[in-house]
């Protein structure tokens, strides 16, 4: 760790948790990097992941976005390809790009959307887009036939959340330069939508631990929406 890391975490020591709108101008306060860092959401649940009946992902439009410009590859044909151009995908094809990501390992794209009938297709690069966290879902919104509607959620601020194996979730929520204001009408977003998804079979405390932090910066705990 560097001086000015060092630096920042003696600052937060002994730090209560703090609402969320403090816990943001915090993080943004003690920020050191010279670009524009992401700030992140890292939240511990009080789920089994191990358990099918206590699994939580799913998808939410942040209303500030998220500051990235997603690359968008659709695996379409006919009428459903020309519909994905029109909505302004980075990338459609079919059996050519699905090759190129077999022989070439071609993952220059930040989202992959396609149509129910091309999940046959797809399945023949599963392995290959699955640990990138790149393989289409009927949960995140990723296998339609409303790819206009899929192409502009990626494209305007449309995260996915999911449950790790250590039952933590790691989701963006902006960009520092948003500032604190549109940061937190980002993570309030996200959280009710995770509170939201809780599932039935989960007991006691859900939301164990929350906290904030940018990509270089220190992590700071959130108070608000602890329940």
């Amino acid at each position: 760790m560097g001086k000015k890391h060092n630096e920042a975490v003696a600052k937060i020591k002994g730090l209560s948790a703090l609402p969320v709108n403090e816990a943001i101008a915090k993080i943004l306060e003690l920020k050191f990097a010279k670009f524009d860092e992401t700030v992140e959401v890292h939240l511990r649940l009080g789920v089994d992941g191990r358990q099918a009946d206590q699994q939580v992902r799913g998808t939410v439009v942040l209303p500030n976005g998220t500051g990235k410009t997603n690359r968008i590859l659709v695996i379409a044909k006919g009428d459903k390809a020309a519909e994905a151009e029109a909505a302004g995908a980075d990338f459609v094809g079919a059996e050519d790009i699905i090759q190129k990501i077999a022989t070439q390992n071609w993952l220059d794209f930040d989202v992959c959307i396609t149509t129910p009938d091309m999940m046959g297709l797809l399945g023949r690069v599963a392995k290959v887009l699955g640990p990138k966290g790149l393989m289409p879902n009927p949960k995140s919104g990723t296998i339609t036939m409303d790819l206009k509607k899929a192409i502009g959620d990626a494209k305007g601020g449309k995260v996915e959340y999911r449950l790790d194996k250590t039952n933590n979730i790691h989701c963006i929520i902006g960009k520092a330069s948003f500032g604190a204001e549109k940061l937190a009408e980002n993570y309030q977003t996200l959280i009710n939508a995770i509170i939201k998804a809780k599932p039935s079979a989960s007991k006691g405390t859900y939301l164990k631990n929350v906290s904030v932090s940018t990509t270089m910066g220190v992590g700071v705990k959130v108070a608000q929406g602890m329940q």
